[in-house]
Parts: structure tokens; C-alpha cells; sequence
């Protein structure tokens, strides 16, 4: 259960578009948000200068989801640096140090094995990590301690904008939130939700566009196929994952297949419409 949290954010060189120092603070773990234009910037300081796990963040054209890098390093600056000259997708590197000089080898280890299984399991975002490294060992205390920081990874990442932990699923929500969209032949289901408007897998969406569709819905609905979002199922498409939108009206208009106002076709299962629910 979600509980009131105190974080600070410091940044450093004053402007908020550019490097940002997060942390919850009662806790040992700090995060570092380096834009990768910035990384002379953050060179002449000693943050990164840190045994921690680090995280790369960005997007490309072609994939539907946002895409994470998960790693760990003993100097984090000279990763990333190494990664500036080999990985092209990422804009963002949020790295993760203890404030007390606390981490070893094996704790960032341990961090790196469980961040990437549960990056994996969450599935927000695609991870150009293809497997997870093996679990190091650690004493049973010291994991104690180390599931602690991650919660605390967790919450510092979204606040920084990068929810990758964020699970949401249809089981997430209680029933009688559910909205649903019926089409001939079709009905899906769907949420709205703090980062969009999330539809949930086995949802079905209408195989064929209308001749007035959008151009942005059609080139949106072939990325989605693209990339096994959403596959043939009976005719019609299936959501093979939960899936967050722009708006509602953006997922109204992939199921449907054409051009919809979202907020007067999605509905709870008493009828009313999203705008009646959330803006009236």
C-alpha cells in the first residue's frame, strides 16, 4: 500500500531540464538523473563516482514502448561514459549510490539481478537486457536490507519520471472501475490511470480501419502489430499485453479503428461515460 513520502530534489547546476539529485530522506539510497548531454557536466562532480546499479532510458521509432538498460558498475561515471560511445537509443541515465558510501560489488549485483527480473516481469518497459544475471550471495540480512533499497529505487524512478516498475494490470484495479468499449463484434476493456489510459490484455480491437481514420492511428495500430502488441485473433485483433495510451480517445480510436472522442465511449459497466465519471 502506497504511504505519504518526503523526497527531495537537488539540482545542482539550477536548471530543471537538466542533471537532478533525488532521495526519500530517511533512506540511503540516492538517485542521480544525468540528461546524456550532460555528462560532462556531471564528470566534474563525484556522485557517479560510486559503486551502483544505473539505468538507461529512450525510445525508438519503430518500438511501441519506451526502452530501459539495466547495469551495474564500481565507477558508474565510466560506464556510462563507455555507453555513450557504444548504445545509441537512450536520452536518460538515472543511476542509483548509496549516500553513505554503503555499496559493495555483490550489493550492486544483487540490485542489478533483481531490477532486470523485475523490469522483465513488469513488462512497462522493453529491456535490451536479454537475461537476467544470476543471483549473487548474499546473507540473509543483508537481502533484507537490499529489497529495502529497491523499494525505495522504485519510488525514486517514477518520481523522476521513469515509472518501469509500475505494474498495470486488470488485477490491479477493483472490478468496478473497469471501463469497457463495445464495438460490433468487439468489446474491450480499459482504465484510466495516472500515465494515460491503459488497455488491458484480451481486449479485442477492430481488424480494419475506417476510410477517415487518422493516418497517426493506422501508422500507431501497425507499430502495435509490429511488435505483437496486438495480434490476429478471430477475425479482429487482440491486445496480447495491457497497453497505455496517450488518452482515451487515442485507445478509442485503435479499438474502433477510427476516429473517436474517448471520454464518451468508454464506460463503467452502469452506463456511465468516462467524462460523466472523472470531469462532470
Amino acid at each position: 500500500m502506497n504511504r505519504p513520502q518526503t523526497i527531495q530534489i537537488f539540482l545542482p547546476d539550477g536548471s530543471p531540464r537538466s542533471v537532478k539529485i533525488a532521495e526519500i530522506t530517511n533512506r540511503v539510497v540516492k538517485a542521480v538523473l544525468v540528461p546524456r548531454n550532460k555528462l560532462e557536466y556531471i564528470s566534474s562532480r563525484s556522485e557517479l563516482r560510486n559503486v551502483g546499479i544505473y539505468f538507461l532510458f529512450g525510445e525508438l521509432a519503430e518500438k511501441a514502448k519506451p526502452i530501459a538498460y539495466i547495469g551495474e558498475a564500481e565507477d558508474c561515471l565510466d560506464r556510462l561514459k563507455q555507453h555513450n560511445r557504444t548504445k545509441e537509443f537512450w536520452n536518460y541515465a538515472v543511476v542509483m549510490v548509496s549516500k553513505i558510501n554503503a555499496f559493495t560489488k555483490s550489493h550492486a549485483k544483487y540490485l542489478e539481478h533483481i531490477a532486470i527480473e523485475q523490469a522483465k516481469e513488469s513488462s512497462t518497459y522493453l529491456t535490451e537486457n536479454l537475461t537476467a544475471p544470476s543471483k549473487p550471495y548474499v546473507t540473509e540480512s543483508m537481502e533484507a536490507d537490499l529489497l529495502d533499497s529497491f523499494d525505495t529505487i522504485k519510488i525514486l524512478l517514477s518520481t523522476l519520471g521513469f515509472p518501469i516498475y509500475e505494474k498495470i494490470g486488470k488485477e490491479q484495479i477493483e472490478s468496478k472501475e473497469l471501463l469497457f468499449l463495445k464495438g460490433r463484434g468487439i468489446t474491450a476493456e480499459g482504465d484510466l490511470i495516472d500515465d494515460g489510459f491503459v488497455v488491458f490484455k484480451g481486449s479485442q480491437a477492430k481488424k480494419e480501419t475506417t476510410p477517415s481514420c487518422h493516418e497517426y492511428l493506422i501508422n500507431l495500430r501497425q507499430k502495435l502489430y509490429k511488435n505483437e502488441i496486438i495480434v490476429e485473433h478471430n477475425g479482429n485483433y487482440q491486445f496480447a499485453q495491457d497497453y497505455v495510451f496517450g488518452s482515451p480517445s487515442t485507445a478509442g480510436g485503435v479499438v474502433l479503428g477510427r476516429s473517436t472522442n474517448g471520454w464518451n465511449k468508454w464506460k463503467d459497466k452502469s452506463g456511465r461515460t468516462l467524462d460523466e465519471i472523472k470531469r462532470q
